[in-house]
């Protein structure tokens, strides 16, 4: 049978505990209850349970401990990296299912967005991961993660939201592009003050719809900046006598064609006895050229090997 407490101490303690809206406040609230539970025999089944409740409460905030330290596990960084940032009910998630192949859950109640979602933008012949992470105002919020990001995208409602996520954000080197949504809310006039004002704080922004039936969204602006803030070079392969691969490699500005062969497969640049090119950085199609000619974006090269 349940036992009836009297103490007005645990009372007090277990509706406090009730209310918690965090795992430390719960904890607190629990390990008061436990302290004025009462101690005869009659009691012990009660005591047990509120230890074992404690003792998954404890082990709940070690996990939410461990992963702030060192962001969520198990997500393997993409060659490209963009994280959607931004406070609860901003419309984050809905921007995710318009840039990718996800298919997130986009409700109005706040701090949906449990665990970071991963999804892929194709853009240009590229394929870019983005990852959308939980509000940042929230207790769900990852800061690990942002640290090997290569860019982000700020979202806010308003313009006023920018300095505030801003603030919330740990230092990172990954570029900026600030994304201010609900643009079918905005008549013509506050869109183009909204714009000036951006200009002003020289912002690399887009104002953007990210509902799916909205028309002049601002979505394919906020792609092609997502693309843009990336230093790269685009460098397509094929086969002797076929046509080129649809996904290209992916390298840095400089790069040879001997660094192209070992992105293939490391010391794949041993076996190639000639390699011929077609692309800006040719004089003509299928030009030959050596391991050290530097590639440019768009190049397509073909490898033939001992």
């Amino acid at each position: 049978m349940p036992i009836n407490v009297n103490d007005p101490e645990y009372t007090k303690a277990e509706k406090e505990y009730l209310e918690a809206k965090t795992p430390d406040e719960r904890l607190e609230a629990l390990n008061r209850m436990i302290s004025h539970a009462p101690k005869h025999k009659g009691a012990e089944n009660l005591r047990q349970q509120l230890t074992q409740r404690r003792k998954r409460l404890e082990e709940e905030a070690e996990r939410k401990k461990k992963k702030s330290k060192g962001g969520k596990g198990g997500i393997k960084k993409g060659e490209m990296q963009v994280l959607i940032i931004g406070k609860t009910n901003s419309g984050k998630s809905s921007l995710m299912k318009s840039l990718t192949n996800t298919t997130p859950k986009i409700s109005p109640v706040p701090f949906t967005t449990k665990e970071p979602l991963v999804g892929v933008m194709d853009y240009e012949s590229s394929q870019i991961q983005i990852i959308e992470i939980p509000a940042i105002e929230g207790e769900d919020f990852e800061k690990g993660i942002i640290h090997t990001a290569d860019a982000m995208v700020l979202l806010a409602d308003k313009i006023e939201d920018i300095d505030y996520i801003r603030e919330k954000l740990p230092p990172h080197g990954g570029k900026e592009i600030i994304a201010v949504n609900k643009s079918d809310l905005m008549t013509e006039e506050e869109k183009r003050k909204l714009h000036a004002r951006m200009q002003s704080k020289k912002y690399n922004f887009a104002v953007i719809s990210s509902l799916p039936y909205t028309k002049d969204n601002g979505r394919e602006e906020l792609k092609k900046k997502i693309f843009d803030s990336f230093d790269i070079l685009r460098v397509f392969t094929k086969e002797p006598g076929n046509e080129k691969k649809e996904k290209p490699i992916i390298l840095q500005p400089g790069s040879s064609v001997k660094d192209a062969a070992e992105k293939i497969f490391k010391g794949f640049s041993g076996k190639i006895i000639e390699t011929k090119i077609w692309g800006p950085s040719s004089k003509f199609g299928g030009q030959i050229v050596g391991l050290n000619h530097k590639l440019e974006d768009r190049d397509t090269i073909e490898f033939k090997t001992k």
